[in-house]
């Protein structure tokens, strides 16, 4: 496995809590954000997904907050699918600034939902790998 697919974002003024740092949901949306990127990446847009009736879904996300981000600020966030057997698989993201300095972990779980079923499809690594153009982003 090679390095993991980046997405660099810079935090805006109206992302910032009261304290002045980055609001703990907005990670979310930068996590989701650099997700998205990694399937675009890989030849997966939206439209797609949609056209072929699924849709990636969310079953769990941890994020570890390590240092804090303000206004200005850049900050690569990577995305790393792990794939295992079944209807699920795992996603590790971490989000770095332009220095190198850590400053949280996503963690999730996810999987592949059959829109029409509303199910989730049975191997969503082959589902995947059928609907990339280039499969390197999402490790297949």
């Amino acid at each position: 496995m090679g390095d993991p697919f980046r997405v660099r974002v810079t935090v805006r003024g109206y992302e910032l809590d009261t304290q002045g740092h980055l609001n703990q949901a907005v990670y979310l949306q930068y996590g989701e954000h650099a997700r998205w990127e990694c399937l675009r990446a890989a030849g997966i847009s939206q439209d797609r997904l949609l056209a072929t009736g699924v849709g990636p879904v969310a079953l769990e996300v941890t994020v570890r907050y390590l240092r804090e981000l303000r206004g200005g600020d850049e900050v690569d966030v990577s995305c790393a699918f792990r794939w295992g057997e079944g209807k699920t698989f795992h996603i590790d993201q971490a989000y770095t600034r332009a220095d190198g300095t850590p400053v949280a972990t996503l963690t999730g779980v996810g999987g592949l939902l059959d829109l029409a079923a509303r199910r989730l499809v049975p191997d969503p690594r082959e589902r995947f790998r059928a609907l990339a153009t280039d499969p390197g982003p999402l490790n297949l």
